[in-house]
C-alpha cells in the first residue's frame, strides 16, 4: 500500500475517533436548546465554554455600537459547533492546546481593534477540555484571565473569515465553503467585514500544483480562500503563503486578468529557509478539506454521525427525523461460559451480578475465593469488568474528552449505578481524571506557577501530570545522593 493511503487512512481513523466522542450528543441537545432561548451564556456553559468578558466593560471601554456587534455575535454563537470545528492534535484528538483563535474582528473604533478570541488551556491544564471567551485588543494588556501562554491571536489558526464554523446565521455556507458545491462566478462570502468591490473572482491555473503526496489539501478552494484572506487584511499584494507542515511551504500567486475577467492562481514550491516573511497566511481551516467531507466521502461516517448543523449543510436532503444515535447506550446481559454452561451476568438491583447463580452459590464462591480458591468464571468475568471493562477504551476516550457525564453513564451501565468500583485500571482512569481537574483549576485560578517544568518531562505527558506529584528533575535518578553505596 502506498504511504500516502496509509496516512490518509489513519487521518480518517483519527477524524472518525474524535466525532465519536469529541462532542457528545448531550452537549450540543443542551447547547442548542439554551441558545434557542436566547440563553447565549447557558449555552456556553452547556458546551463547557467560561467566560471571560463582560459586555457592560465592553460598552464603557469601546462604546455601544461595538458592544451591541458582540453581543449579537455571543447570541448567535453555537459553542458546540466551535468546539466540533477548533483544530486538535495527534493521537488522541484532544484541542490543540495553548491557542488563541480569532473569531471576530471589530474594526472602526477609535480605542483600538479588539478581537473575539476563542483559547484553549496549555497541556498540563487541559482537564475537562474547556474554552475560553476573550475579548483581545493588540492596543491593550491582556485581559486577567489566567497565565495562558499564547494571548495573541494566531495567524494560522483563525475563524474570522471563517465564521460558518461557529456563527449559526452562515452556517449554511458549509457546503460552499468547504468545496462540497461549487458555485461559479457566485459572489463574495459574507467574512463580517463591509462588503468590497467585486476586482478579483477565482479560477485556478491549468499549470501543476507542486502540493506533496499524502496531504489532503483543499486546492480548489485556495483561490476564493486566499482573496478573501488578503482583502480581509487590507494587503496590496497578490501573494499569501500555506503551511502544510514544518518542512513544507508554498506561495499562491493571484494573477489579475488584464481583460477584466477572473483572476488565475499560480502555486509555488518555497523552501523554508527562503520563505519570505511577513506574509498573510492561508488559515488551517481553508487549507485542508474539512474532515467530515472527507468522511462522508469515505463512506465512514453518517449524516446521523455529524452535528445537526453540519449534517445539514453538508447532506440536505437527509431525512429529518434522523438523529444521532447515542454511543452511551449499553448492551444487554453478557454471556460467560461457565463450567460448561452458558450463563448470563448483567445489571441487577444497581449492581453487576450473575444472573445464572443462586445467591447462596455465590456467597460459597466469593469464600472459597477469599481462601486463594478458584473463582467461578462469572465471578472473574464480573471482577474484569470492575478492574478492566472490555470498553475501557472508550470510557478513557470520553474522561480524555472532559465528557465526564458520558464516562459515568456508561460505568454505570457497565456495572450498575450502585456497585462498589474496585481497585484497577478502571479506578486508575477516573481518579486520574478527578485529579487533572484540580490543575485546570490552578490554571484558571491564575497560578500557572504550578505547572511543571519542562526538564521534569511532564509538561509534554497529560495523564501522567496527575498522577501522582511530580518530583523535581533533580531527584529522579536512581540511588539518591545520600544513599549507600553496594
Amino acid at each position: 500500500m502506498h504511504p500516502s493511503t496509509v496516512d490518509r487512512d489513519s487521518r480518517l481513523s483519527f477524524w472518525r475517533r474524535v466525532r465519536e466522542f469529541a462532542v457528545p450528543l448531550p452537549m450540543i441537545e443542551l447547547a442548542t436548546a439554551r441558545r434557542t432561548l436566547g440563553d447565549w451564556a447557558g449555552a456556553c456553559a452547556a458546551a463547557r465554554v467560561d467566560i471571560d468578558l463582560r459586555p457592560r466593560s465592553v460598552a464603557r471601554t469601546y462604546g455601544r455600537e461595538l458592544a451591541d456587534r458582540l453581543r449579537a455575535d455571543l447570541r448567535h454563537l453555537a459553542p458546540d459547533l466551535l468546539r466540533w470545528h477548533l483544530p486538535r492534535v495527534a493521537p488522541d484528538g484532544l484541542l490543540r492546546p495553548g491557542l488563541t483563535i480569532s473569531l471576530a474582528r471589530y474594526p472602526g473604533t477609535d480605542a483600538g481593534t479588539p478581537h473575539l478570541v476563542a483559547r484553549t488551556a496549555p497541556a498540563w491544564a487541559d482537564a475537562g477540555q474547556r474554552i475560553s471567551l476573550a475579548l483581545w485588543d493588540p492596543a491593550r494588556p491582556a485581559e486577567p484571565a489566567g497565565p495562558h501562554p499564547h494571548p495573541r491571536p494566531d495567524r494560522r489558526f483563525r475563524l474570522d473569515l471563517h465564521r460558518h464554523l461557529w456563527d449559526v446565521r452562515q452556517a449554511g455556507e458549509l457546503r460552499v465553503r468547504s468545496g462540497a458545491e461549487r458555485q461559479p462566478g457566485a459572489g463574495r462570502l459574507d467574512t463580517g467585514r463591509p462588503e468590497q468591490p467585486a476586482s478579483r473572482r477565482q479560477a485556478v491555473s491549468s499549470s501543476q500544483w507542486p502540493v506533496p503526496d499524502g496531504f489532503d489539501c483543499a486546492v480548489q478552494r485556495w483561490a476564493a480562500e486566499a482573496e478573501l484572506l488578503l482583502d480581509a487584511d487590507g494587503s496590496s499584494g497578490h501573494t499569501a503563503t500555506v503551511r502544510l507542515g514544518s518542512r513544507h511551504r508554498l506561495l499562491l500567486d493571484l494573477v489579475p486578468d488584464p481583460g477584466g475577467g477572473p483572476v488565475g492562481l499560480r502555486i509555488r514550491a518555497a523552501p523554508v529557509r527562503d520563505h519570505p516573511s511577513g506574509l498573510p497566511v492561508l488559515p488551517d481551516a481553508a487549507t485542508w478539506i474539512l474532515p467530515d467531507l472527507a468522511l462522508l466521502r469515505a463512506g465512514l461516517i453518517g449524516a446521523d454521525g455529524l452535528h445537526p448543523l453540519v449534517a445539514s449543510a453538508l447532506v440536505p436532503d437527509r431525512p429529518v427525523a434522523e438523529t444521532r444515535p447515542d454511543p452511551t447506550d449499553g448492551p444487554g446481559p453478557r454471556y460467560v461460559e461457565c463450567r460448561g454452561v452458558r450463563h448470563r451476568i448483567g445489571v441487577l438491583d444497581g449492581t453487576l451480578v450473575a444472573l445464572d447463580h443462586d445467591p447462596a452459590e455465590i456467597r460459597r464462591e466469593e469464600l472459597l475465593a477469599a481462601l486463594t480458591g478458584t473463582p467461578l468464571p462469572c465471578l472473574l468475568a464480573i471482577d474484569g469488568a470492575h478492574r478492566q471493562p472490555e470498553n475501557l477504551g472508550d470510557i478513557r476516550a470520553r474522561l480524555d474528552h472532559g465528557d465526564t457525564d458520558g464516562a459515568v453513564a456508561t460505568v454505570e451501565r457497565l456495572l450498575g449505578p450502585d456497585a462498589l468500583l474496585r481497585g484497577g485500571a478502571l479506578w486508575d482512569e477516573l481518579e486520574t481524571a478527578a485529579l487533572r481537574r484540580v490543575s485546570h483549576g490552578l490554571y484558571r485560578a491564575g497560578l500557572g506557577a504550578s505547572a511543571p517544568h519542562p526538564a521534569s518531562g511532564l509538561d509534554g505527558y497529560r495523564r501522567e501530570l496527575s498522577r501522582r506529584v511530580a518530583r523535581p528533575s533533580g531527584t529522579s535518578r536512581a540511588h539518591p545522593r545520600h544513599a549507600s553505596a553496594r
